[in-house]
């Protein structure tokens, strides 16, 4: 490194903190690679966090735009010099990337890079992602491409030491934030679960109430019309409270998270937990927008998450993929899946059995539409769309 022992300090202790601030995984992702490729003066950095499919559950990159990123394409899979770091869990310090016999190549668009230092992030033996530097800035030299042409890795053995205490301290901002994020979820569950049952009781008292007034109402209309009109009167009453209550009580279940962080952040977040409980393979793509009035938001939301179980419970699918994007002023969202499918005519026995009805209503309820696309053994599409507010 070129900088000096106290100021070399000052850095690792600045990225260390840094790290130790951030609670959301991706934000704790992002301050590693960052820090990463600043302390260690390198054109490129990225971290993968492996899935159980072969690929990367994320991957975040530093020193590629967006544009870049973009036209690289889908992210990796576990291969070449990748699946070497996560499979032997030792650090790979390389002159030249290209010329390893592991090396399997990357798309056109893909940087070219040279010399190469990587590291396994691991917690225990567990291994939590793969981290990597590419192209040394060295002194000197002022496009940091030119890194790597002279026969020696431009990362030195000082510089793998410093990235290794970098990547344990990085083991534990990590497993701290899954943990943060594992605790949430469990909260929002419990919470969820607490206000079902008051809803179950406050609704069903009065609806009881409601019933018995009712048929009161209903034994006096012939003997008594005055007295019914008044008992008449307290159904409406009792009416009104019960809309009350199921009102105060959407409004508390609808989801912390789609308040806080939007519905492209909430149905990212919910793909991921599904993706790591079930076999099947759950992605998402969405880009942040515009947000819409709450009603369509949660609409969506609850569209999404109809679908999603019944493509995972009831369709044997092996990939189910999520997406939201943006229409003029409103979204579309699409949940497909791989699964069995089924014939969308018999409406009756499958709506009943898939919970169209249910989102059918939700969709129209928010000022969209619904459509359905299925055939046995061709998976199914669900398309809801909103027009936005």
């Amino acid at each position: 490194m070129s900088q000096g022992p106290r100021s070399g300090l000052a850095a690792v202790s600045s990225a260390l903190l840094a790290m130790s601030r951030h609670l959301e995984v991706r934000d704790v992702l992002k301050t590693i690679v960052a820090s990463a490729r600043e302390l260690l003066d390198a054109r490129y950095a990225a971290l993968g966090v492996p899935d159980d499919h072969g690929g990367f559950a994320q991957f975040v990159v530093d020193g590629v735009s967006d544009a870049q990123w973009k036209a690289i394409g889908p992210l990796p899979r576990q291969h070449g010099i990748l699946a070497a770091m996560l499979r032997d869990a030792r650090p790979e310090r390389l002159a030249d990337v290209r010329e390893d016999p592991r090396f399997e190549g990357w798309p056109d668009a893909h940087p070219d890079l040279a010399d190469f230092l990587g590291l396994p992030i691991r917690d225990g033996d567990e291994v939590l992602g793969a981290l990597f530097l590419a192209n040394k800035v060295r002194p000197g030299h002022g496009h940091p491409e030119d890194s790597g042409t002279d026969g020696g890795c431009g990362f030195t053995q000082e510089d793998e030491e410093l990235l290794a205490t970098l990547a344990q301290h990085a083991a534990i901002a990590l497993t701290n934030a899954r943990l943060y994020e594992r605790s949430r979820e469990l909260t929002i569950a419990e919470e969820r679960s607490r206000l079902a049952h008051e809803l179950h009781d406050a609704v069903s008292q009065k609806l009881f109430s409601l019933r018995l007034t009712a048929q009161a109402a209903a034994a006096l209309v012939d003997r008594d019309p005055a007295r019914a009109k008044d008992e008449l009167h307290q159904v409406a009453v009792l009416a009104a409270e019960a809309a009350d209550e199921l009102r105060a009580a959407v409004v508390e279940l609808r989801p912390a998270a789609l308040d806080e962080d939007g519905l492209v952040a909430t149905l990212r977040t919910h793909t991921r937990v599904l993706d790591r409980a079930h076999s099947a393979r759950v992605t998402f793509t969405g880009d942040g927008f515009r947000a819409l009035p709450a009603a369509q938001e949660e609409a969506l939301l609850r569209v999404a998450q109809e679908a999603l179980h019944n493509a995972l419970r009831h369709s044997g699918a092996a990939h189910v993929d999520v997406s939201v994007e943006r229409r003029g002023r409103g979204a579309v969202l699409r949940v497909t899946d791989d699964g069995g499918g089924f014939d969308p005519r018999a409406v009756r026995r499958a709506g009943r059995h898939l919970g169209l009805v249910s989102m059918r209503d939700r969709a129209s309820g928010a000022g969209g539409a619904l459509t359905v696309e299925s055939a046995p053994g061709k998976g199914t599409t669900v398309e809801m769309e909103v027009p936005g507010g």
